[in-house]
């Protein structure tokens, strides 16, 4: 038995991909669950809802309800907290989580690798997880950033036990003496769409997303009184070739503005330049980040 996990706020005021996000995963789950915060808009019957449309032989979505502790307001911290009471819902008989964040998609190309991996470690105890890598889509569907800025990979799937736990703003997992977990790279992609919205949609998105972070004066500094959100300020992109998980089409048909870019054209320092030319020379990012140990 699999299980799929994610949680939602206010997931139609900015315009999150998430019905995208848990079609994309639940034909691999036996069961889906998604913890729904209090919500200005009307997220749950929206996710209630889903189960009208999703295909029949796909499971069952469960809502499990909850209240977000807006006084979190340090380092995302809320977000885990909000993930650990999805994770707390899975049944025991679980052996697998996955977890998919609202503006993420699995593309149906690499399910049979997913599996594959689910299967080939289930009973291996010295698997803790399973290391997917990440295409970040920017301003349209058409680009990806490919600088440092973008994580190249992360955990999205964990074996069910429960001395495992969402780590800090929700981007990976630990154990709960804050140990990194063992994890399985596999040949998946996890595809992202949280900065691909219509520019006031976006703007939306940050005005929520940075007051999990920071304080009402940083808020009325940096980020409120905005009208739109300026995709301008970006340091690399590259234009995306590939196909995008077939889930998808019918919100890319739908794009109503227009994002163009020279991806020629890099907006770096010096030693940004300099660390961005070694690793798309030598496949190496110096000094990378790692939330997870590759076994």
């Amino acid at each position: 038995m699999n299980v799929g996990i994610t949680i939602a706020r206010n997931v139609i005021k900015a315009d999150y991909p998430i019905k995208e996000a848990i079609f994309s995963v639940l034909p691999l789950v036996d069961d889906f669950i998604v913890a729904v915060g209090n919500s200005d808009d009307d997220t749950r019957n929206y996710i209630a809802q889903l189960n009208e449309i999703k295909d029949p032989s796909w499971p069952e979505i469960r809502i499990i309800d909850t209240v977000w502790d807006d006084n979190l307001r340090e380092g995302g911290r809320v977000l885990a907290v909000e993930t650990n009471k999805a994770l707390a819902a899975v049944p025991r008989e679980a052996t697998w989580v996955i977890y998919i964040q609202a503006d993420e998609c699995l593309h149906q190309e690499d399910y049979p690798a997913i599996q594959a991996a689910m299967n080939t470690y289930a009973q291996d105890e010295q698997v803790h997880g399973l290391l997917l890598k990440y295409k970040h889509f920017y301003g349209s569907y058409d680009y990806v950033g490919d600088s440092r800025r973008w994580y190249r990979n992360e955990i999205r799937i964990i074996k069910n036990r429960r001395d495992i736990s969402s780590w800090k703003d929700a981007q990976g997992f630990r154990f709960f003496n804050e140990q990194k977990l063992q994890v399985k790279p596999i040949n998946a992609y996890v595809y992202h769409y949280g900065w691909v919205k219509h520019p006031k949609a976006q703007q939306q998105k940050q005005e929520q997303f940075h007051r999990l972070w920071h304080d009402d004066q940083f808020m009325q500094k940096n980020v409120l009184g905005k009208d739109s959100f300026d995709y301008g300020v970006v340091d690399s992109l590259q234009h995306y070739q590939g196909s995008h998980p077939a889930i998808m089409s019918e919100r890319i048909n739908r794009i109503n503005w227009k994002f163009e870019v020279d991806p020629t054209r890099k907006n770096f320092g010096f030693k940004a330049a300099f660390l961005y030319w070694f690793e798309k020379t030598f496949g190496v990012r110096i000094g990378e980040y790692k939330n997870y140990k590759i076994i």
